[in-house]
C-alpha cells in the first residue's frame, strides 16, 4: 500500500462514470432527465452506432447561461438543489451534479445552449476531461444540445464490455420508452441515423396518454388493463393494471413511477406480488403502468447513484396502501373486465399489531356451500344430453337481445315468444324481476361435455369452465367465513419448542397479539426460547415451528408478513378445489344460471384459485370473423 493521496481529477471522474455510465443507454437517461428538469416539452434524440459512435440530444428547455457552460461539466455542480432542506424534498429527476462530468470524462462532448434571455448561443467542446476546451458562439435555437461522440474512447476496457450496436440501441429505445411513460407532457423523437425509430408527440389528454401507453406496451395490454385512480392519506395511485388474464412469462412489462421517477424497488415489487397472489397462475408475472404520488419529504431518492431505488419514510404504510389498492381493484373487477372506481371500498391499512381476522368455527368440507343439492354424477358425453327446457323469462331475454344483435331470424323470434312453457319454479320468478337487465355473463344455453357452460350475453357468446368457476366461488365464501369470525384453534398435546435469536425474541414478544389473532398461542419459556401451545385446527399437516420462523424472517427483512394468512388461504383453496363440481357433472339450465349469477357477485371470479381463467367471451364480431360472415 502506498501513502494516502488525492486522486487525479480525471481518474476520479472516470471512477464516477463507472457508477453512473454503464452503457450508452445510461448516457441517454441522464441527458433526458436534465432536459426534462430544464422544462423541455420537445426532445429529439439521434443515435449512431448503437450510441457508441454518437448520442445527440436536443431540447427546447431553459438552456444554460454562457458563464455556466464550463461549470456544468464540473463534478457536483448543479442548479437543482442548494441546501440540505432541498435535498430532503427533491422534486427534480437529477440533483447530484455528476452526470455531465462523468459523461465528459469518457467521451468527446460538445455542449451548445442558449437561454431565453440571451441573443447568442454558445458552444463548448471537450475531450475526456482534458484541461483545454473551446468556447465559441454558434447559431442555436432556445434550449440545449449535447453531442456525445466516441463513448469510452479513452477507457477501452469498459468499451469491450458493450454488446452489439443492435443490442445497445434496443436498450436505448427501452430507456426512452420508460421515461416517455413517466412524462406525458413532453414529446420524444428517436432517430437511428436517418431513420425515425420512435415518434411520441406530447400526450395531454387521457386518450392521447392511452395511445402512448398502447404504443409502448402494446394494444393487447391496454385491451386487458384497468384504469385506476385511488387516493388515500396524501398518497395517490394512478395508472393501468393488467388483468390476471394478461399476465406474462417475464416481468418485462412492469413500470412503476414515484413522483415521476421510474424505480425498481423491492418493497413495491413485494406489494404488487402480494396483491396479485390470489389470481396469479404458476410463475406468471403481472403487467402494470403505475404512478405513485406522495409528499417528496416522505421519500428519499438519494440512496443510489443511478437513482433507480428509493427509500420510504413510512415503508409499511406505502406497502399496505399499494397492496390494498391493487388487491381491492382486482377483487371488485367484474367478469366483464370492468371496475366502477366510484364504488370501490375505502382503503383500510393494517398495522403489524392489527388484523382483520377474528374467530369462527372450523371450516370443513361438510359445511361448504354448494350450487345445488344433487349428488355428483359421472355422466359421460352422449349425443343428446338431458337438460331442462329453457325457462320462460330467460328465453324472452335471449330473444330480445338476439334481435338486437341480429343473431336469429325474425321467424325464430316469433316462435320463441309464442311457443313457451309455463313458469314452473321460483327460479324463473326471480329472473322475472331482472327482465330489463342483462347480466355480464348472460344466460345459459347449455353444457358442453359436462365441462363448459355456454351462455349468451348482450355481446355474444360466453364460455365458462364449470369446475374453475365453482372453485373460485367456494374459495371466496370460505375466506369470507374465515374473516367473519375467529379461527378455531386446538391445544397441542405436546407444545412445540421454538428457538430464536435475541432480535427475533424482541420482535416475537412485540407481535404476540398478531399471532394470537391468527390462532397461534406462543409463550416465552426461556430468554430466547418459546413454546407454541395452540395452533389453528387447519394446520394439522403444517410444520408450525418452521412457519413461525419464516414469519419472523419476513418481518426482519420487510417489516411485513402475510405468510400465516396465506397458508390458511392455501388450505381453504385446497378444500374448495376438492369440493367444487368436477368435470362431466351435468347441470340443469337453472343451475347453470345460478352459477353464472354467483360468479357475477364473487370477487376475482375471472380466475380460479390457481390463476386459471374461469370464462372467456367471444363477441358477435369475433364470431363473424371466424365464419367469414360479411365477406
Amino acid at each position: 500500500m502506498s501513502r494516502i493521496h488525492l486522486l487525479n481529477p480525471q481518474l476520479a471522474n472516470q471512477i464516477a462514470a463507472g457508477e453512473v455510465i454503464e452503457r450508452p443507454a445510461s448516457v441517454v437517461k441522464e441527458l433526458l432527465e436534465n432536459s426534462l428538469d430544464a422544462g423541455a416539452n420537445e426532445i429529439d434524440i439521434l443515435i449512431e452506432g448503437g450510441g457508441i459512435q454518437r448520442i445527440c440530444i436536443r431540447d427546447n428547455g431553459c438552456g444554460i447561461h454562457k458563464d455556466d457552460l464550463v461549470l456544468a461539466l464540473s463534478r457536483h455542480a448543479t442548479s437543482k438543489i442548494s441546501s440540505l432542506t432541498e435535498l430532503e424534498q427533491v422534486k427534480s429527476l437529477g440533483f447530484r451534479g455528476e452526470a455531465l462530468a462523468s459523461i465528459a470524462s469518457v467521451s468527446r462532448l460538445t455542449l451548445s445552449a442558449r437561454p431565453a434571455q440571451a441573443s447568442t448561443a454558445w458552444q463548448l467542446s471537450i475531450e475526456g476531461r482534458e484541461p483545454e476546451f473551446q468556447l465559441q458562439p454558434v447559431a442555436h435555437p432556445l434550449g440545449t444540445t449535447i453531442d456525445v461522440r466516441d463513448l469510452f474512447f479513452n477507457t477501452p476496457a469498459r468499451r469491450r464490455f458493450l454488446r452489439t450496436e443492435k443490442t445497445e440501441f434496443s436498450h436505448i429505445s427501452d430507456k426512452i420508452s420508460q421515461i416517455a411513460l413517466g412524462h406525458f407532457d413532453a414529446g420524444f423523437t428517436l432517430k437511428q441515423g436517418q431513420r425515425t425509430a420512435l415518434q411520441l408527440p406530447p400526450a395531454k389528454t387521457l386518450l392521447a396518454r392511452e395511445e402512448r401507453v398502447a404504443k409502448i406496451c402494446g394494444d393487447h395490454f391496454m385491451q386487458q388493463a384497468l384504469a385506476i385512480e385511488i387516493e388515500h392519506s396524501e398518497m395517490t395511485l394512478q395508472g393501468w393494471i393488467g388483468l390476471p388474464i394478461a399476465m406474462r412469462s417475464q416481468s418485462d412489462l412492469q413500470y412503476f413511477y414515484v413522483n415521476g421517477r421510474i424505480i425498481r424497488d423491492k418493497l413495491i415489487s413485494h406489494a404488487m406480488r402480494q396483491a396479485y397472489k390470489d389470481v396469479q397462475y404458476s410463475d406468471r408475472h403481472p403487467a402494470y403502468v403505475l404512478y405513485l404520488t406522495l409528499n417528496p419529504e416522505e421519500v428519499d431518492v438519494n440512496v443510489h447513484p443511478t437513482k433507480n431505488e428509493v427509500r420510504f419514510r413510512e415503508s409499511r404504510h406505502v406497502h399496505d396502501f399499494l397492496y390494498r389498492a391493487i388487491h381491492d381493484v382486482l377483487a371488485q373487477a367484474n367478469t366483464a373486465n370492468q371496475v366502477n372506481l366510484d364504488t370501490l371500498k375505502p382503503i383500510e391499512l393494517l398495522s403489524p399489531s392489527s388484523s382483520d381476522h377474528t374467530q369462527h368455527e372450523t371450516v370443513t368440507s361438510d359445511n361448504i356451500p354448494a350450487i345445488h343439492q344433487q349428488e355428483p354424477s359421472t355422466i359421460k358425453f352422449t349425443p343428446h344430453p338431458k337438460q331442462q327446457v329453457l325457462p320462460l323469462v330467460i328465453r324472452e331475454q335471449m330473444t330480445h337481445y338476439a334481435s338486437l344483435g341480429k343473431t336469429h331470424s325474425d321467424e325464430a323470434t316469433e316462435t320463441a315468444t309464442t311457443v313457451l312453457p309455463e313458469i314452473t319454479d321460483t327460479h324463473d320468478t326471480d329472473e322475472l324481476q331482472a327482465v330489463h337487465e342483462v347480466p355480464a355473463l348472460g344466460y345459459a344455453l347449455g353444457q358442453l361435455h359436462g365441462i363448459y357452460i355456454l351462455a349468451e350475453n348482450a355481446n355474444g357468446l360466453v364460455i365458462v369452465d364449470m369446475h374453475a368457476a365453482h372453485e373460485r366461488i367456494l374459495y371466496e365464501q370460505l375466506k369470507a367465513q374465515q374473516a367473519a369470525g375467529k379461527i378455531q384453534t386446538q391445544v397441542l398435546c405436546l407444545p412445540l419448542t421454538l428457538n430464536v435469536t435475541e432480535k427475533e425474541t424482541a420482535l416475537l414478544l412485540n407481535q404476540q397479539s398478531v399471532f394470537e389473532s391468527l390462532g397461534l398461542v406462543i409463550e416465552q419459556i426461556a430468554p430466547t426460547a418459546f413454546a407454541i401451545r395452540s395452533a389453528p385446527a387447519l394446520f394439522q399437516h403444517i410444520d408450525v415451528t418452521q412457519l413461525v420462523q419464516d414469519v419472523l424472517s419476513d418481518w426482519m427483512a420487510e417489516e411485513n408478513s402475510q405468510r400465516i394468512i396465506h397458508t390458511i388461504h392455501e388450505i381453504l383453496g385446497n378444500i374448495a378445489c376438492k369440493s367444487a363440481k368436477q368435470a362431466h357433472h351435468r347441470l340443469t339450465i337453472p343451475e347453470m344460471n345460478a352459477l353464472l349469477r354467483d360468479m357475477e357477485k364473487t370477487d376475482r371470479s375471472g380466475q380460479c384459485n390457481h390463476g386459471r381463467p374461469t370464462c372467456r367471451e367471444f363477441s358477435i364480431k369475433e364470431l363473424d370473423r371466424l365464419f367469414l360472415r360479411g365477406r
